[in-house]
């Protein structure tokens, strides 16, 4: 008898399988049965677990890792073995998650005597997966703060159930010999827990102790020794490792000194560099606004918020407002950064400009040893070179962290892989992603079936593809049948050194999961370098899947839409090249996976000067009023401190000014006209400070005029001109009125104006309101424009992607005025709506458009 489950991926949902064996009558009867289960089974306790439950039902044979996953073959009577697969359903590890169990009886026993966990089968190709790397579990910290026991206070206490997993893997099978634990032998205490079936540590293969595990150590530059008190430690010289530039430093070895040394530092208003999970963060106080300022001007990220480390949730909500859902999401294994909302707007400026702050709990053991006397917060922001990935190796960090940090907490244990912290919000109780990578990476996407085929194709038959993504927060993904391998995050593909760390992921997970991809998908756009990279990859089965479309599958995926479902798209972001060569952004997409059509956008205008207009708000602001008649002497008087005449000539001469409908350029005008922010530290960030400058709670309905027209194409055109010459005239009025007080000018003016607080005066309550008519014009037009798609092809449901979808204000209400017109509204909540999710779309449209191993370009 043979029973094969596939379970699409659906964390802990349970195979029935309680009456498999109905049709054995001899419940005494002695037979055997064949199990192999697919998914995220190794590096969670998997075969501990097994072993421990097999002895319950008196049952003999084996279990192992394979390149597919877990195999056992157990043998006993029917009875027994009926209760082994009825308790196995119910009680595998949490951070398992089964993707398939495939079931065989034979009755031809092998004779076993007893049970083994054996070594793993590595004789085929690779088809198992790999665990996120997971928070520090609740029976390790008892023991890490339990004096009795002898890992207390071990910075690197772990078990079958958590710690490291994907950032020390080099290969698979997950055994200790293939991950950065290899170089640590077990002492003689350690390989006695590891080889008893009593111990949570059974076949736990990051196992160590302070007798035979890593080690911290902690670097000291001049300016950081003089903030330690001159308590005893055991100091070593290390010409070899000095900070570059520096003549006197120390080195500290040993777990104990190293974290006193570091935790005196951080006390007394020090720079930290500690080595994590995934690679480095940078640390401080959060109670010394001169300190962060100081931060920020080491680190060269000056308006860019901060996310803090808190040691506890009662620790948190002294700096938020926290549901029950988003504490289970700051609970949770993956330990990602939330965003919350602050417990007040203005509050810890230095560290969030804006009414939101990323707050995440401790999730290495490390982490809450630094945490427990004085230090209960501190600000934890990835330790890296601007625009450059994380710093994860010691000598790198000790080389380019000169200058920033004032000590390095190290370890001697190697990051194999390095991830960021993962950021999100909380929706409906989900997740909803800013930022996908540590401990949800490298967690597959199962897909809906999206293969375009007259026949159906069995998961081996299924093309492999490498789906290169976009440049701005870029990530890649490949597919091995339905399972979807997405990156963590990568960053911008601007500088070699991105560049490298992508190439070298990509080799990775092609490793990891032994995939060999045998065609390539990319951005329209030719110029990004991960669509230079699929070129070169994939010479001539290269297929380019439009920016926006890419966005569109991407949620479809998301949401389980199957191949032949259609949908209305509505895609708002900051940039993507169309099909006519300008660039989009604020689209109304109809159709599948294997094709859509332009439906509806916005009035397009110019950029004057491209690029520089994501720095210079201003320029969008100038070109929007330029574009809605207002005349060139009135732009000038409103924007005095710039080079307005230089704008205006590019516009009107088309020189260096690419033509947009960007959603993510109106917002930059929109939020200069206001004088919110004329000049950005980063993209989207007057964008950011619009939505903020709308207070929690605040409700109204009014709206803008705007007017609609068709053009030559048949494409509903969202015309705003009207909106911005009514905004632009009630923002001078408003200024004339208070030309009494000491707002001598609006661009003057707005320097002073903490756009983030609550309406606490005349300018805070116009510029909410102002704010609120322009995203409500925007819902207005989003649901005019979608019914009209309704109309013309009779489709009703909705997908919203995009980064501006990480607006949550235009999130929320445009779904829900959707959906008040019948609408069936989807969002996402696997992946990130902005570009890092893009690569999946990119590859369900290549599966869509029927690509073959004979195909030679798509």
């Amino acid at each position: 008898m043979h029973v094969n489950v596939i379970l699409n991926g659906d964390y802990r949902q349970y195979l029935n399988i309680i009456n498999i064996t109905e049709n054995m009558t001899d419940i005494t009867k002695k037979i055997g049965v064949s199990v192999s289960i697919g998914g995220i089974v190794q590096g969670v306790g998997f075969r501990p677990f097994v072993h421990r439950l097999v002895a319950d039902f008196f049952l003999c044979g084996f279990v192992r890792n394979t390149n597919d996953g877990v195999e056992l073959k157990l043998e006993g009577s029917r009875s027994d073995i009926d209760g082994f697969l009825r308790a196995f359903q119910s009680t595998y590890p949490q951070n398992a998650v089964i993707d398939s169990i495939d079931i065989e009886y034979y009755s031809d026993l092998f004779g076993f005597s007893d049970f083994r966990i054996l070594s793993s089968d590595t004789g085929r190709t690779r088809n198992t997966l790999i665990s996120p790397d997971i928070a520090v579990c609740g029976d390790c910290l008892r023991e890490l703060t339990d004096p009795g026991d002898r890992r207390y206070r071990f910075p690197f206490i772990n078990c079958t159930n958590c710690g490291p997993r994907f950032s020390i893997i080099r290969d698979i099978p997950y055994d200790r010999e293939k991950t950065s634990m290899s170089s640590f032998v077990m002492c003689g205490d350690c390989v006695a827990e590891y080889s008893d079936i009593r111990s949570r540590r059974y076949h736990a293969q990051p196992d160590c102790c302070g007798i035979c595990g890593p080690e911290l150590e902690f670097i000291c530059s001049e300016q950081g020794m003089k903030r330690l008190s001159g308590m005893a430690y055991a100091v070593k010289d290390n010409t070899e490792n000095a900070f570059a530039g520096s003549s006197g430093y120390i080195r500290i070895p040993g777990n104990d000194n190293a974290l006193r040394a570091a935790a005196e530092l951080l006390t007394g208003g020090g720079i930290c560099a500690v080595k994590g999970i995934g690679g480095f963060h940078l640390c401080c106080r959060t109670d010394r606004p001169e300190l962060i300022k100081e931060l920020r001007l080491r680190k060269h990220r000056d308006s860019r918020p901060f996310a803090v480390m808190c040691a506890d949730i009662t620790e948190a909500e002294r700096f938020a407002c926290i549901s029950e859902a988003e504490k289970q999401l700051l609970l949770s294994p993956a330990r990602p950064i939330v965003l919350l909302r602050k417990r007040h707007a203005g509050a810890f400026s230095e560290i969030s400009e804006n009414s939101s702050i990323g707050i995440m709990l401790p999730y290495t053991p490390l982490h809450y040893l630094l945490l427990e006397g004085e230090l209960r917060s501190l600000i934890m922001t990835s330790a890296n070179m601007s625009d450059c990935p994380v710093i994860s190796d010691n000598a790198e960090a000790v080389g380019l962290l000169a200058g920033i940090a004032d000590g390095i907490l190290a370890n001697n244990r190697a990051i194999v892989t390095k991830c960021d912290d993962s950021v999100l919000r909380e929706l409906d109780g989900e997740h909803y992603f800013i930022r996908r990578s540590r401990g949800y990476a490298p967690a597959p996407v199962r897909l809906p079936d999206i293969v375009s085929c007259e026949t159906d194709k069995s998961p081996a038959e299924i093309p492999v593809i490498l789906a290169c993504g976009a440049e701005q927060k870029a990530s890649f993904a490949m597919n091995r049948g339905l399972n979807v391998f997405i990156s963590q995050h990568i960053g911008d593909l601007k500088n070699f050194e991105t560049l490298e760390f992508y190439e070298s992921q990509i080799e990775n997970f092609e490793r990891l999961f032994d995939i060999r991809p045998r065609h390539f998908v990319c951005d329209l756009h030719p110029d990004y370098l991960s669509s230079v990279y699929a070129h070169k990859r994939g010479s001539s089965k290269v297929t380019a899947v439009q920016h926006h479309h890419a966005h569109m599958a991407s949620c479809m995926a998301d949401n389980g839409f199957s191949r032949t479902e259609k949908c209305i798209g509505i895609i708002w972001d900051g940039t993507g090249l169309g099909t006519d060569g300008t660039v989009w952004g604020g689209e109304f997409l109809a159709g599948d996976y294997s094709g859509s059509v332009r439906m509806a956008s916005l009035r397009s205008f110019g950029l004057p000067g491209g690029d520089i207009c994501t720095r210079e708000l201003w320029r969008t602001a100038v070109s929007m009023m330029h574009d809605a008649g207002i005349d060139d002497n009135e732009i000038e008087q409103y924007f005095p401190d710039e080079n307005v005449m230089g704008a205006l000539l590019q516009l009107k001469a088309g020189v260096n000014c690419p033509v947009c409908s960007s959603i993510g350029r109106l917002f930059d005008g929109f939020a200069a006209i206001l004088g919110i922010r004329c000049h950005g530290d980063y993209e989207g960030q007057g964008a950011v400070l619009l939505e903020d400058t709308v207070p929690y709670g605040y409700s109204s309905e009014d709206c803008f005029s705007y007017n609609t027209y068709t053009d030559d194409n048949g494409v509903l055109r969202f015309d705003l001109r009207s909106m911005i010459r009514e905004a632009v005239s009630e923002m001078t009025g408003y200024y004339a009125a208070r030309k009494h007080e000491s707002l001598s000018g609006f661009i003057n003016a707005s320097e002073d104006i903490a756009v983030h607080e609550t309406c606490d005066t005349d300018l805070d309550r116009i510029l909410a309101h102002m704010a609120v008519r322009f995203m409500n014009t925007l819902c207005s037009f989003a649901v005019d424009a979608a019914c009209f798609i309704r109309e013309k092809t009779g489709y009703d449901r909705v997908v919203l992607s995009g980064g501006a979808f990480q607006n949550m204000y235009l999130l929320k209400h445009i779904r829900s005025k959707l959906e008040n017109k019948g609408f069936g509204v989807y969002v996402h909540h696997r992946v990130s709506p902005n570009d890092e999710g893009i690569a999946l779309g990119q590859l369900c449209c290549a599966l869509a458009g029927s690509v073959t191993d004979n195909l030679s370009s798509m």
